[in-house]
């Protein structure tokens, strides 16, 4: 059984073409990523139906659900950086606790998360611009979402973990599976079907409980039964500690990392709403559209962080820097693509999700100014995840920062002031050049800092892995 177990959690992204190794990771995670984004576009899509006020409502819950999703994200990255490297190292018995000790520690935090959610919701998003009309749409919402937390969290970290292993297609298998479940229910929950009451927007937040609660037991039994990574036994305590002071160094920072996007973009809803509920409902939308158009990016950036920790352990330089060189440049060509489509075709796809003219004309605008720096977005994400998979979490988390609120929300405030919402979506393009050109310096610095030659990570390459990727 031992070398059984041993064999599933080898380091498997130390060898081969880095360009075909980071393809074969990478498509699978677009199309599970496709699958999630599109349930939230479909949640968009029949939310709308309901009216301007309810996707409204929608669209205020999206920075604070994003809010908490990055915490779990957090925990899933600390996971993943720490399974990763172990696996790089060979040690299977650590890899099993630490997979192990990363759900336990995910339970932990649910809990907390719950409590502070559920007793925040009206202060909150009523502060976020929420009015009379929409917040009780807004707390039909949420109050289901919280309760079902556990089922966004545990499955986020177990697929993690999954992912260190170098395997990007259970955890994408996983994904489509709950996004098809979430799709079906959704128009018979929001809208009513048979003897199936109409739930409206509580029908929406039903349906994506459920589905994730499919995704946690699908992700818990491949870790347990495929990939052997769990262990049921009474741990000691200094060794759970131990294995969560190691998650939680990289973690921790992480999901401060992730958490600041959010919590900027509730600002800027903020900002929005004082041009009236259609600006947010359009400002929903629009980021909508943008997540599903960044689905390759995001894939992308998830899948380099599993490379960049195991090539990192197995002391593989010159893997990492060719792999961050191929991630930049394909971002940059993509992002490019991406700009020319949106341009082309943004009017017709938000008229999709709602007929108001003056949401179709914000949430325009936003499709054409903002989608020019998608080249720019994609290369910090691919900085920020690399960074966290080197187990420096830190410069992630200031490149962030910077972007967001040393850059972003205040040129956001000055555009608002200037040009209204066409200057609050110039900001995000300013901020998004900045930080891009700021974020490639620093991750080259890094890697000299780690021991390679003056043009990056590129140190002496073996003859045991040379090859054309």
């Amino acid at each position: 059984m031992e070398n059984i177990e041993t064999l599933t959690t080898r380091a498997r992204l130390t060898e081969g073409p880095v360009g075909r190794t980071l393809a074969a990771l990478t498509l699978p995670m677009i199309w599970g990523m496709f699958s999630i984004i599109a349930f939230n576009l479909t949640d968009a899509y029949f939310v709308g139906k309901l009216g301007t006020a309810h996707l409204a409502a929608l669209s205020f819950t999206f920075p604070v659900v994003m809010t908490f999703g990055s915490l779990a994200v957090g925990l899933g990255v600390g996971t993943c950086s720490v399974l990763s490297r172990a696996i790089g190292e060979g040690d299977h018995r650590k890899v099993q606790t630490l997979a192990t000790d990363s759900l336990t520690l995910s339970l932990l935090f649910v809990g907390v998360f719950i409590l502070i959610g559920v007793f925040t919701i009206d202060p909150l998003f009523g502060a976020l611009g929420a009015d009379a009309e929409t917040l009780p749409l807004v707390r039909q919402y949420m109050r289901i979402w919280y309760l079902g937390m556990m089922f966004l969290v545990v499955p986020m970290v177990g697929n993690n973990a999954i992912r260190a292993s170098g395997d990007t297609i259970n955890p994408s298998l996983i994904m489509t599976v709950s996004a098809v479940i979430n799709i079906v229910l959704d128009p018979i929950l929001i809208f009513g079907w048979g003897p199936i009451p109409r739930l409206e927007i509580q029908g929406a937040a039903i349906a994506t409980v459920f589905a994730r609660a499919i995704s946690m037991a699908a992700s818990l039994a491949i870790l347990h039964y495929r990939k052997k990574m769990l262990v049921f036994r009474v741990p000691a305590v200094r060794s759970v500690l131990d294995s969560w002071r190691q998650i939680l160094r990289v973690g921790l920072p992480a999901a401060g990392t992730y958490a600041i996007g959010p919590v900027a973009i509730g600002l800027v809803t903020a900002m929005l709403a004082s041009f009236g509920a259609a600006a947010v409902a359009a400002f929903g939308v629009a980021s909508r559209i943008e997540g599903f158009a960044l689905i390759a990016m995001f894939g992308l950036s998830t899948s380099v962080a599993p490379f960049v920790g195991q090539n990192y352990g197995a002391a593989l330089h010159h893997r990492v820097r060719r792999g961050l060189d191929l991630a930049f440049l394909f971002s940059v060509v993509w992002g490019v693509a991406l700009a020319v489509v949106l341009a082309a075709v943004r009017t017709p796809l938000v008229g999709l999700f709602d007929t108001n003219p003056e949401v179709i004309r914000i949430a325009s605008l936003y499709l054409l100014i903002v989608p020019v720096s998608f080249g720019a977005q994609g290369i910090m994400l691919i900085t920020s995840s690399s960074f966290n998979a080197l187990g420096r979490p830190l410069p992630s988390a200031a490149l962030t920062l910077v972007r967001m609120f040393v850059l972003y929300v205040p040129l956001a405030l000055v555009g608002k002031l200037v040009l209204g919402p066409v200057g609050i979506f110039a900001a995000a393009s300013i901020a998004n050049f900045i930080a891009a050109f700021w974020s490639i310096k620093w991750i080259a610095r890094v890697c000299v800092a780690n021991g390679a030659q003056a043009s990056g990570c590129r140190g002496p390459v073996p003859e045991s892995s040379q090859s054309p990727g």
